[in-house]
């Protein structure tokens, strides 16, 4: 699965994309934000106010509840707001 880095997320990881390989442990998205958040300081940082990263899953918005089973792509990013 790719895992695709936006904004401040990104700044923080210091990767805009990379290939992973969670655990099939792993089922959700909150699962998987928990695995990426012990991958290393910069993922914890990033990862440390989950109410401030938004999830998409293969370019549709989700929550954390939702099964990454067969997606291709996950994208973190911070909230957007309007202008």
């Amino acid at each position: 699965m790719k895992a695709v880095y936006f904004a401040w997320v990104r700044e923080r990881i210091g990767l805009a994309e990379e290939e992973i390989a969670p655990p099939d442990s792993v089922k959700t998205v909150g699962q998987l934000v928990d695995w990426l958040a012990a991958r290393g300081d910069g993922y914890a940082v990033a990862f440390a106010s989950r109410k401030s990263v938004r999830a998409a899953l293969d370019k549709t918005h989700v929550n954390a509840q939702t099964p990454i089973a067969a997606a291709r792509e996950i994208a973190f990013f911070p909230p957007m707001t309007g202008g």
